[in-house]
């Protein structure tokens, strides 16, 4: 039995539901993941350039464009569990260029920007209940890593009661295998994985 066949048979990967109110998360593209001069990134220019359609569309129909960071407060870096296996997300501090969003993905002053300290954009934010305030039905979400803050996001978000969708050229990962695993865990369990061309076409259709 194929791979396929063993999680169809066990009911995963089942389409999502599409509803009438989607927003956009961006998560995390801020410079300290996506500027290579530092040690916590990697180039991301394809996903960030395929993200900014994304997010234009959406604005101009409508829905609300949210983003993510990472920003610790100095007194946190030595108490904080997860920095002591991650080492490196240590230099995302407040105040630093490293925590602010990186320009390339359209952001705009009118824009809410969630600032996290795990990896999931729903732990410890006011996340779930701004997008339940907005009376979003389905979330499209992006950024990186793939493998670490847009899954956890993505499972965070459908705990929350979400449908999600991940347009896969729009995620981003330091390394091709997290990469690729974590999209193909996620279109079985927690969202439809597409692209932006079909977001943008359902966004567009909304309007």
């Amino acid at each position: 039995m194929s791979q396929e066949q063993v999680y169809d048979q066990a009911g995963f990967g089942r389409p999502v539901p599409r509803g009438r109110r989607p927003a956009v998360l961006v998560v995390d593209f801020s410079y300290g993941f996506t500027d290579p001069q530092y040690p916590t990134a990697a180039d991301m220019a394809g996903p960030l350039a395929a993200t900014r359609r994304l997010t234009d569309a959406a604005r101009a129909a409508g829905f609300p464009v949210i983003y993510t960071t990472i920003a610790f407060h100095p007194g946190e870096v030595t108490a904080l569990p997860w920095l002591k296996k991650a080492t490196g997300m240590a230099a995302l501090q407040e105040g630093s260029r490293l925590v602010e969003i990186d320009d390339r993905t359209g952001i705009r002053p009118g824009d809410a920007v969630i600032v996290k300290k795990g990896a999931s954009a729903f732990f410890g934010t006011s996340l779930a209940a701004l997008l339940t305030g907005a009376g979003v039905d389905t979330l499209v979400v992006t950024g990186a890593t793939t493998s670490g803050c847009v899954r956890a996001s993505v499972v965070d978000a459908v705990q929350s009661g979400f449908n999600v969708l991940v347009p896969a050229d729009c995620c981003a990962d330091r390394a091709e295998a997290p990469h690729h695993a974590n999209l193909y865990d996620i279109g079985q369990k927690y969202g439809d994985v597409t692209d932006s061309a079909d977001i943008l076409n359902w966004l567009n259709g909304l309007r």
